[in-house]
């Protein structure tokens, strides 16, 4: 049995301690502090660092390693939400986090030894460049999956290396779970086999959970398994999240005040009439309110209260236009504002379509549990959808929001909505 025992917990994936220490996120996290904060500091000022105390020295190392843990926490933080690739956050929130501390400091009015700050900010995003790049190739999951139930539903992502296993044993094959569908029936070698894998800490995982990591999608039948506390939002970070709003909707208001004075000025000069568009949307518990867009569609328009496949002949020159680089949602601060929405949340829809989604799509309304969004997960990942198949797709995307519900997962969403504005995704 000790034999056994010893050799199942060989199974687990970077179980020895030289591997757990170098992949541990604590300490690449200290390893880190040392190199970029630490060893620039004695480049420069070597033992008159501890012997000769100075406070624009130590003001300046703890901005530093302020700035690096901040940068390191919100990297990892994102990388836990699907389709997130660590390298390509690094440099732009490394930039930021120190830029924000060198900002903070000379507001305060405070001496900073610049040289360090230079050569901390360079060796933070060489080393974290290097490491995480080093760290993927050892980092791609290897998953033993139990053939059966509904796995091969689940269980194709190219990300992840699938190891299916004929019997219920590993044998010498070393990996980081095991997946199996657990709404199956398994027999009692593959329940034990799975105990096993428990006991010597090799992590169970039910497949339609690996589906929803990977693709942001709660399965709408994977609802029947989640109990509904498990899928209401936090109402702490909720409160939290509307002074965020509301502070957010203020800073960025002078900014795009010109911006839509010049878009009312265009959209009367294309085609006369209001430059404002009110339509009823269901939003929060089910309540209707009138949300603010600017006019994009021509006036006396005809049509099914949406917008259809293809060219639509209903929308004007400038319509095409803001309607991509997402322009129209615009006055929807002010909706945010009046506590309609939030800048963040599922797309509200209209009455008219919320009704028609209601009868055909299952759980249609246990969206409206959150406020709805000017941007959120749905439209960051698939666009524009306006059939019940790709709704249903959507609805699917705003269940993963709404279980996932936190500052990090919005902060993703903003990161993402800046870049579909930019390129234009998923407009129509």
């Amino acid at each position: 049995m000790e034999t056994f025992t010893n050799f199942m917990e060989q199974n687990r994936r970077h179980s020895r301690w030289y591997e757990k220490l170098l992949l541990s996120y604590r300490f690449n996290q200290a390893l880190g502090l040392i190199i970029a904060v630490l060893l620039p500091a004695m480049f420069q000022w070597n033992w008159s660092l501890v012997a000769e105390w100075q406070a624009e020295r130590c003001i300046t190392l703890l901005g530093t390693a302020l700035a690096y843990l901040v940068a390191i926490i919100a990297v990892h933080s994102l990388v836990n939400f699907p389709r997130t690739k660590a390298f390509l956050y690094i440099i732009p929130f490394i930039t930021v986090s120190y830029i924000v501390m060198v900002a903070v400091l000379l507001s305060l009015q405070l001496e900073i030894a610049t040289t360090q700050i230079v050569l901390s900010y360079l060796i933070a995003v060489l080393y974290c460049s290097v490491g995480y790049q080093l760290s993927t190739r050892y980092r791609t999951r290897k998953l033993a999956v139990v053939p059966f139930g509904r796995v091969h539903e689940f269980c194709h992502d190219k990300s992840i290396d699938w190891r299916w296993l004929e019997k219920p044993d590993l044998e010498a094959m070393r990996v980081d779970g095991v997946v199996a569908d657990l709404r199956a029936d398994l027999d009692d070698s593959w329940q034990k086999f799975l105990a096993d894998c428990t006991i010597h800490r090799i992590p169970v995982f039910n497949a339609r959970q690996i589906h929803e990591s990977i693709t942001g999608r709660v399965h709408l039948d994977h609802l029947y398994e989640n109990k509904y506390g498990s899928l209401t939002p936090s109402e702490n970070y909720e409160f939290a999240k509307r002074i965020i709003d509301i502070f957010g909707v203020l800073l960025v208001l002078p900014v795009v005040l010109p911006v839509m004075l010049a878009t009312i000025i265009i959209i009367k000069r294309d085609d006369p009439g209001p430059a404002f568009f009110n339509q009823q949307r269901m939003g929060f518990h089910c309540r209707p309110f009138k949300l603010f867009k600017f006019r994009s569609m021509y006036m006396n328009h005809e049509g099914l209260g949406f917008t259809s496949e293809g060219e639509d002949p209903r929308i004007t020159r400038v319509g095409k236009v803001i309607r991509k680089y997402r322009i129209d949602e615009l006055p929807q601060l002010f909706n945010v504002l009046k506590g309609d929405m939030s800048l963040i949340g599922p797309r509200p829809e209209s009455c008219n379509l919320a009704e028609w989604y209601e009868r055909d799509v299952p759980f249609f309304n246990y969206r409206h549990v959150v406020r709805p969004g000017i941007s959120g997960w749905a439209q960051v990942e698939l666009g524009y959808a306006a059939e019940v198949e790709g709704m249903t797709k959507k609805l699917e995307h705003d269940f993963y929001y709404i279980k996932n519900f936190s500052f990090w997962l919005d902060v993703l969403i903003v990161i993402r909505t800046i870049k579909t504005m930019l390129t234009g995704f998923g407009a129509r």
